[in-house]
């Protein structure tokens, strides 16, 4: 069939209708026809001329044109689609390198593969429209709550229809046993959109911690408006879960405004949530003060924070000890997600046991060390000593604020005291060498015998060597496996060397050595501080 003999606004209809249907720009289904139709006349006339189609947009007419460029003598390849000036001379009045030829040839008849050729281009240049639409229209809309109907079920994964699109609902991101029917109407959270090469994909979730905040945001108002502020949210899906709250305005209780009027608003949240309780919790910035809040209902006794290890101990009475860890752990599970830290729970007599052995262990030390009766030792772990180190070098006056200590004992602790740190740096001192320890590492300022003596043991016996190290395998610190917290101890964490600490050493050490360049830091530390102030000063303006 030749396209002239076809009704020309029959391209035009068609490509309205198309757009209509697919609710994309009615010039990209015009712009697929061009092309086909292109590729449709190259397969006639030949796949190595330049042949383009232009539909007019107002008559639909079709005008098929033959390109031709003019190039440089030495880069003709193309003999149907280039010439050189020479050859563009019998075309053109004055041809330079870069003018086009262009001429009108006749129209072809479509043939059945031709047509079916164009058919293909068409659909496949609507598709890749259609998805870039999609692509666009929900790329924005990641992080917000949509609502849309069941389509079907594979595998456990829902597909949901969402208007112009579909979207998939993987089955851990469904609450406990969820099950939905074609045609169920579905609320979910827009986790994620991706571009991939089958299309956009869209990601819901039931699940994740924004999904109740933005529950929340929608019932509650005063969370809308930003007087309310939610700032954690952890949930254990379909069981239970406990949100942090924040008023920036002292009129208003944020835990009431969430809870609302005979619990109106939460409830709503609840029944979207299958049933999960909700625990509002008031926001505090004192950690301590906010994770005795994050543990409700259970009653907190004592609360000790470890800031570096970010692991916090808490001592609660006996019989709040199952209320506080919950069933099967999720209590205390979720006030640790709440809170960012990891929670030691324990009871007033296991922390009255453990600070028993503490007292114990540092008088056999004293009592050992210092040749004391225990009565003595006693008092100086009552006063806090815990180390020969404070007995030797502190003020003097700090023990004679002990009961039945004079001037000439409290000389004599120190001395005795002395006496033992010197021969135990000895000892270290001849173990080290042993090992093959070098001087540059006694010779390191902040690096006592002892500290030596543990490098050497594990390998660390020159100051190469030590600046090699990482601060954390120095000062010790902590790993996630699989969501668990795991212990890594430091060469010198008996020392009490904490993570800066050992960060200053090692740099310290790779400056000696000319590794490190002392000015490239100062650089750093300038572009850092720098930066931190440009942030500042972009909250402050966005405040």
């Amino acid at each position: 069939m030749a396209i002239t003999s076809a009704n020309q606004l029959e391209l035009l209809q068609t490509a309205e209708a198309v757009a209509r249907e697919k609710m994309i720009d009615p010039g990209l289904v015009v712009e697929a026809m061009e092309e086909s139709l292109a590729r449709a006349a190259k397969s006639r006339y030949g796949a190595e001329m330049d042949i383009r189609v232009s539909i007019d947009r107002k008559t639909g007419r079709a005008t098929f044109t033959r390109v031709r460029t003019v190039v440089e003598d030495e880069e003709l390849e193309n003999y149907q689609a280039e010439f050189t000036v020479e050859q563009a001379r019998q075309y053109l009045e004055d041809p330079k390198v870069g003018d086009q030829f262009i001429e009108e040839v006749p129209p072809v008849d479509m043939g059945r593969i031709a047509a079916q050729s164009a058919k293909q281009v068409i659909l496949q240049k609507v598709r890749e429209a259609e998805r870039d639409r999609q692509f666009e229209e929900f790329k924005d809309r990641a992080g917000t709550i949509i609502n849309g109907v069941v389509k079907r079920e594979e595998y456990g994964n829902v597909i949901v229809d969402v208007g112009r699109g579909e979207a998939i609902l993987r089955r851990n991101e469904k609450i406990g046993r969820e099950s939905y029917r074609p045609n169920d109407r579905i609320r979910c959270f827009i986790k994620d959109v991706r571009r991939e090469n089958r299309g956009p994909q869209i990601f819901l979730s039931r699940t994740a911690p924004e999904f109740m905040a933005a529950l929340f945001k929608m019932e509650v108002p005063e969370i809308y408006d930003g007087i309310i502020e939610i700032k954690a949210v952890a949930r254990d899906p379909g069981s239970r879960a406990k949100i942090a709250v924040i008023s920036y305005d002292g009129s208003i209780d944020p835990v009431g405004a969430c809870v609302g009027m005979r619990g109106s608003r939460v409830q709503a949240v609840v029944n979207e949530l299958q049933g999960e309780k909700i625990d509002i919790i008031p926001w505090n910035d004192d950690q301590p003060t906010f994770l005795v809040n994050a543990l409700q209902p259970a009653e907190v006794s004592k609360v000790v924070l470890d800031e570096e290890a970010e692991r916090i101990e808490v001592v609660v009475p006996e019989e709040q000890l199952s209320l506080a860890i919950g069933r099967r752990g999720q209590n205390v599970r979720l006030a640790s997600q709440l809170t960012n830290l990891d929670i030691d729970i324990m009871t007033e007599a296991e922390d009255s046991a453990r600070r028993q052995k503490e007292f114990e262990e540092r008088t056999r030390l004293f009592m050992a060390a210092l040749d004391l009766d225990e009565f003595f030792a006693q008092l100086l772990v009552s006063e806090g000593f815990t180390n020969l180190e404070e007995v030797a070098y502190v003020e003097l006056d700090e023990l004679l604020v002990i009961d039945g200590v004079d001037e000439g004992t409290a000389n004599e602790l120190q001395a005795r005291a002395r006496d033992v740190l010197e021969e135990q740096a000895r000892k270290a001192v001849e173990a080290a060498r042993a090992l093959g320890a070098e001087d540059s590492l006694f010779a390191f300022e902040g690096l006592t015998p002892r500290m030596v003596q543990a490098l050497a043991e594990d390998g660390v016996k020159s100051l190469e060597d030590f600046a090699t190290c990482a601060d954390w395998e120095l000062a010790g610190g902590w790993t996630t496996v699989d969501g668990e917290r795991i212990k890594d101890d430091g060469l010198l964490e008996p020392y009490d060397i904490s993570l800066d600490e050992a960060r200053d050493m090692v740099m310290t050490a790779r400056i000696m050595l000319g590794w490190v360049d002392p000015a490239d830091l100062e650089q750093d530390e300038s572009e850092g501080e720098e930066l931190e102030l440009s942030e500042e000063t972009s909250e402050e303006a966005e405040a």
